[in-house]
């Protein structure tokens, strides 16, 4: 066998193994929210507990996104990956097998983890595996399964639920895992980080702080904004990471260097992501009980009317990131992000209480088309935005943005609804959801506004994009 037929063979395995991982994970975001009056009758629990099978994996995910990178940086990125792999699949399955409420929340917490170590790696595994002149492609085809499990996770749980039962929304992950582990152990290559020892004060901050502020937005919405302990965690949270950041401009090794954040590149792309999520999450959140609650869909039913909003990315994203190779990510991602903004606003506008499919169909294709337009070039300028032995912190810190960003747009559009509206008929559910939807089309907009302020491709090359940041930084390390 020559060495390119070895390498493109190692690149398809690579994004193949990276993919359905990150498939897993991005889908056990939202996959419960639809089986959770399920598991209310089998495993019993008042509505603060089944927030919480939602909410651990959501803190636990979000707070060690960016340790599970370091740590592969440091230690090894696959090996890492395996570790974090196999602890989602072994916590999937203790979900599955949960005997009462707390045990499932506990394995939910455990999943979150071991999403948070895995997930950041996938795409620095993936980038070490594809020649530079095919990433774009790739990363589109990656994009377009990440974003069709964040959209579908509704879908796939509703459908798992009504035909056979909860448990196997987390079944669902084990063979894949079981099978995903000897595959990644053999066909992946090993990589590392630049060495440097492991930044404890810097990670006890950020995950201090982002458990801190990740709690606050969850809990907001149930519990009131005014409530001691969402106080409590907003201000802390905000306290630590303020901390964190002086602490990290200082810091000779520190987890997430500042300076790359003197990058316009990568302040941009990181901008536009959490604000891409914020509104996206949010709007999934309420039109997945608006097809079901108010136009009376089941849940198999709603998922299958939304297709041409999730399914989409399958269609066009592998070709966004063929457009990125070309034209470069800038231009794409913000015509997505645009997109998305107009289909939300359009949704806004003909949702009523009784409204056809056939008025939501064209803003389900709009904000289809957008978010496959954003999600492979996104990832394509936030692995090019640093040089490569500060690629798994990136991809740890755009992640952990992407997950914050989502639990606020939970956060708010479950606030701007309830005072709005409410679920006493369809008509005031339509009056809460319509000005949040607007607000999560305004938010996607502002998302297009900071991908515009990201820097047109001058060159191609992993060294092409740290130059304006830190010349000097770069010259040296030639």
């Amino acid at each position: 066998m020559s060495q390119q037929t070895a390498r493109r063979g190692g690149a398809v395995w690579a994004l193949v193994i990276t993919s359905v991982a990150g498939f897993m994970a991005a889908l056990d975001n939202l996959v419960v929210t639809t089986a959770l009056p399920s598991i209310r009758e089998d495993l019993g629990g008042g509505l603060h507990d089944l927030e919480w099978t939602v909410s651990a994996y959501t803190l636990t995910f979000a707070v060690l996104l960016m340790f599970g990178a370091a740590l592969g940086d440091r230690f090894g990125r696959r090996r890492l990956f395996l570790a974090g792999l196999a602890v989602f699949t072994g916590a999937s399955a203790a979900a599955a097998m949960a005997p009462g409420i707390d045990s499932l929340i506990a394995a939910r917490a455990v999943q979150g983890a071991g999403a948070a170590v895995m997930m950041p790696l996938t795409l620095t595994l993936l980038t070490a595996a594809v020649p530079a002149a095919k990433r774009g492609m790739a990363y589109g085809i990656w994009g377009a399964v990440n974003g069709l499990a964040v959209a579908s996770g509704p879908l796939v749980g509703g459908t798992l639920t009504e035909h056979i039962s909860w448990q196997w929304i987390f079944w669902l992950n084990v063979p894949l895992g079981l099978a995903l582990l000897p595959l990644a152990r053999l066909r992946l290559a090993e990589s590392h980080g630049t060495g440097a020892p492991l930044d404890l004060p810097g990670t006890l901050l950020a995950s201090g702080g982002l458990f801190g502020i990740v709690y606050g937005l969850v809990r907001g919405p149930v519990d009131g904004w005014t409530g001691g302990m969402v106080l409590t965690g907003l201000f802390t949270g905000t306290a630590l990471l303020t901390g964190f950041v002086l602490y990290s401009t200082r810091a000779k090794n520190p987890m997430l260097p500042m300076r790359l954040f003197r990058s316009r590149a990568f302040s941009g792309i990181n901008a536009a992501s959490l604000l891409m999520f914020l509104g996206m999450f949010g709007s999934i959140f309420l039109l997945s009980q608006y097809m079901q609650g108010v136009l009376g869909y089941s849940p198999t039913e709603a998922g299958l009317r939304m297709l041409p909003w999730t399914g989409m990315p399958m269609l066009v994203a592998p070709v966004a990131g063929i457009l990125a190779d070309r034209v470069g990510g800038r231009p794409v991602v913000a015509a997505g992000l645009f997109l998305q903004a107009l289909g939300l606003g359009y949704m806004a506008v003909v949702a009523t209480a009784d409204a056809s499919y056939a008025a939501q169909l064209p803003a389900l294709i709009i904000s289809g088309i957008g978010m496959a337009l954003f999600f492979a070039p996104a990832s394509h300028l936030v692995m090019s935005s640093v040089r490569p032995q500060e690629q798994g912190i990136a991809s740890g810190a755009n992640n952990a943005l992407r997950e914050v960003g989502g639990a606020l747009g939970i956060a708010v559009m479950a606030s701007i609804f309830s005072a709005q509206g409410g679920y006493e008929t369809g008509q005031t559910f339509v009056d809460g959801m319509r000005p949040a939807l607007v607000t999560g089309s305004v938010v996607v907009a502002l998302a297009g506004v900071a991908a515009l302020l990201i820097p047109g491709r001058r060159r191609t090359g992993p060294q092409a994009a740290p130059a304006e940041p830190a010349p000097v930084l770069e010259t040296a390390s030639r």
